[in-house]
């Protein structure tokens, strides 16, 4: 596969890639893929560790493809994961203060942005998933809204709206 350029241009994407890049686990998994095709399984001896939440993140990081692996005659056909890109180009402009919450929300343990992230997840619940909407009622900009979102597990950003990500979409 030839060399692909991820281009950001929202800050709030910043979000999972330093997740993904600050955590061993999740980097080794990136390394691997970025020249080789696996499972979860392969990946999982590979790192001698559970891979899923690091395909999970680099799925939100918009870094994961997939396809399914051509079985053995008998056997059923399995997943295979690759990096999308190996290059990155960030565009965008943003002020001091919304860059420096996004990269807080970053690196923040879960347990202090919690009650945040399940707020915004029981609001998208409930059928509130307009980007306007949600940026009237909880006062904030669309950046850290979407930053938010991309560190939620369950929630996807699509364009103007967000959504509760399936269990089977995961991955």
């Amino acid at each position: 596969m030839g060399e692909r350029t991820r281009i950001i241009n929202d800050p709030s994407y910043l979000v999972p890639l330093l997740r993904t890049f600050s955590s061993r686990t999740h980097k080794k998994v990136f390394d691997l893929l970025l020249s080789n095709w696996m499972t979860q399984e392969e990946l999982d001896e590979a790192i001698e560790a559970e891979s899923l939440s690091s395909l999970i993140n680099l799925k939100k990081a918009g870094l994961l493809e997939s396809k399914w692996r051509v079985p053995e005659p008998g056997k059923s056909p399995v997943k295979e994961y690759h990096t999308s890109y190996s290059n990155v180009q960030v565009n965008f402009q943003s002020s001091f203060e919304d860059l420096s919450d996004i990269i807080m929300l970053a690196f923040k343990p879960y347990e202090e942005v919690k009650d945040t992230i399940e707020s915004l997840e029981r609001m998208v619940a409930e059928g509130n998933n307009s980007m306007s909407k949600l940026t009237r009622e909880l006062n904030m900009n669309t950046s850290h809204i979407c930053a938010i979102a991309r560190r939620s597990d369950r929630l996807s950003v699509m364009g103007q709206r967000l959504k509760l990500v399936e269990k089977d979409e995961e991955i």
